[in-house]
């Protein structure tokens, strides 16, 4: 009786290690890694400081606009006046829609760093 042999294609004989060379190059901080890095850190810090100015924009303006236009600061909204409704209602909405914004994309950002890192 002969012996049973089992025959398969040479590229299942050995697992297939694709290489990584950006995670590589960013683990061994070389110079391409460090442009990597530097970019992804570049974009997140304009994210940051676009959601900051306007949200100190918005915030900064209030004062602005109450004291430029008296007549708006008068106007009572269910016996409120209208600058506490705003500032007591309106604004702690605003700022957690702009952190929700950022940490939205933020996410974004770094998603799309890890895809560029893998499709490389």
């Amino acid at each position: 009786m002969s012996e049973r042999v089992t025959v398969t294609h040479p590229s299942r004989a050995r697992p297939r290690v694709r290489p990584a060379p950006l995670t590589r190059e960013i683990d061994e901080q070389t110079g391409l890694g460090e442009v990597y890095i530097s970019s992804l850190i570049r974009s997140q810090l304009r994210l940051s400081l676009v959601v900051l100015a306007v949200s100190l924009g918005v915030l900064a303006s209030l004062p602005l606009v109450f004291h430029l236009l008296p007549h708006v600061a008068e106007i009572r909204v269910l016996g409120i006046t209208l600058p506490w409704l705003i500032l007591g209602a309106v604004v702690y909405p605003a700022l957690l829609g702009a952190a929700w914004f950022y940490a939205r994309n933020a996410e974004r950002i770094e998603r799309d760093f890890v895809d560029l890192l893998d499709h490389r």
